[in-house]
């Protein structure tokens, strides 16, 4: 069956409205142009390519800790869609519970644009995190994550690696971070999403510089520790993205059916509670 065909989970992706939910003052960064991504045009998206469901991720872009965009997509999508939101280091348990109820399923922490040192104290959040039974989604990149090791050590929160940790591929696969990130792999409820290796690759598509990294990735978690995400609409993208490129390309990835089917589907529908 062609990954075309085949039933998938598109599980990193945003949206943006500015005409309906106008950007924060606040956010570092404002989409705009082809970067515009309305939950309408995402639908026609998910039609297109056989998308089933989708997490969408709310921007420390744009929204920042504005989550009213999100929920609205939420509760119009008819249980197409979960979430996860941003939200202040001190949001408390009723905050937390709130927005699960919604259908948000963990917090982004977006440790690759505001630096480590605002979360490496963060017990009190990954706790509330933790009882709630929600994600902590964590974005590292280069050679930030050993600085958190202490941090995740002590948390019994469940971890959600975005981007394959985003590694610095001139350090290769021995390099410490991207060690860390591997030996997490043996933690208990600790994912990792197959995506971003544009983010991270200094090459053009294919990005063949970054491929080994989604290999080892997904030798040391397994297909049922390990999801694909499209990072639709392809903020600040530096050549031209195509969501028919990278699902041609994540096929190519991941030749084995049974193993891309628990990437595509089978994982993300059991960890996020989407239907059939």
């Amino acid at each position: 069956m062609s990954i075309f065909d085949q039933p998938k989970i598109d599980c990193h992706h945003h949206v943006f409205d500015p005409q309906r939910f106008p950007y924060a003052a606040d956010s570092g960064y404002h989409p705009a142009g082809h970067e515009l991504a309305t939950l309408e045009h995402y639908r026609a998206v998910m039609q297109a390519y056989g998308i089933r469901h989708s997490l969408i991720v709310g921007p420390t872009s744009a929204y920042n800790t504005d989550n009213r965009y999100l929920l609205a997509a939420l509760a119009e999508g008819e249980g197409r869609h979960k979430g996860i939101a941003v939200v202040p280091r001190d949001a408390d348990s009723q905050t937390l519970a709130s927005l699960q109820a919604q259908g948000v399923v963990g917090i982004a922490l977006n440790v690759a644009m505001l630096g480590v040192e605002p979360f490496l104290q963060l017990d009190g959040l990954m706790g509330r995190l933790a009882e709630l039974g929600m994600y902590a989604q964590i974005q590292v990149q280069d050679d930030q994550l050993p600085a958190l090791m202490p941090l995740l050590a002590r948390s019994r929160t469940r971890l959600l690696f975005d981007h394959s940790g985003r590694p610095d591929v001139r350090a290769g696969l021995q390099q410490p971070a991207f060690q860390a990130l591997l030996s997490l792999a043996q933690r208990e409820h600790t994912y990792v999403k197959l995506s971003g290796l544009a983010k991270f690759s200094r090459q053009r598509y294919p990005f063949s510089d970054g491929q080994p990294y989604l290999q080892a990735l997904l030798s040391a978690y397994g297909g049922e520790k390990c999801m694909w995400g499209s990072d639709w609409p392809f903020l600040r993208a530096t050549e031209r993205m195509d969501m028919g490129t990278l699902l041609m390309l994540a096929e190519q990835l991941f030749p084995d059916a049974p193993t891309r089917r628990q990437i595509l589907w089978q994982t993300p529908q059991r960890l996020f509670g989407f239907g059939d």
